[in-house]
């Protein structure tokens, strides 16, 4: 993830390529083991995702759009349900008939959350922001995705200042466990 550009055409670059892993998982039979791969890959890509948006984007909805903390409160309490959701699926083999039950809850709750981004949150925030704003915000979004967890987190901090403090730490963490683990690689 970082592709350029505004941080609309950023998230929404992310958001298809989820929806692709999404569909490589959908590809596999039930328990074939890659399905675990890609559960893992979607689960490092939306993590950093939704932690560069709980910096920066929501942040942005809360001061430049009308509504914009009823609006941030929604988004983050639906990344919320999914990294709880992420956490479950972490303790799951592919064979296990509960991976499938999670990584089916999963991909509802992003699907769902993606369609209203894209939907209502992106339309009003480009309405609302200069067009430099949306250029800085996607500058800011790539770099906390360099940085951010790559591992759910469902009790640390979604707000700032806490969430800008402590991700980068636990994005270390996480990629080093990563590298170590070999975790999201195929064999």
């Amino acid at each position: 993830m970082g592709h350029g550009g505004n941080v609309i055409d950023e998230l929404v670059t992310d958001h298809r390529e989820v929806e692709e892993l999404f569909g490589r998982i959908e590809g596999l039979p039930t328990g074939e083991k890659d399905r675990k791969v890609y559960a893992e890959q979607v689960t490092m890509e939306l993590v950093r995702h939704s932690v560069a948006e709980e910096e920066y984007l929501y942040p942005a909805v809360r001061e430049h759009v009308a509504g914009g903390d009823a609006i941030a409160d929604k988004e983050i309490d639906d990344h919320s349900k999914a990294e709880r959701i992420m956490k479950d699926l972490e303790g799951c083999d592919a064979g296990d008939p509960e991976f499938d039950r999670l990584i089916g809850m999963l991909m509802s709750e992003v699907r769902s959350h993606i369609a209203d981004e894209e939907q209502n949150l992106f339309p009003k925030l480009r309405a609302a922001c200069p067009p430099q704003a949306l250029d800085d915000l996607g500058d800011k979004v790539r770099m906390a995705k360099k940085m951010a967890p790559t591992r759910p987190h469902p009790s640390a901090p979604d707000k700032p200042p806490a969430n800008k403090l402590l991700a980068p730490g636990a994005g270390l963490v996480d990629r080093m466990r990563d590298a170590l683990s070999g975790r999201g690689k195929k064999d």
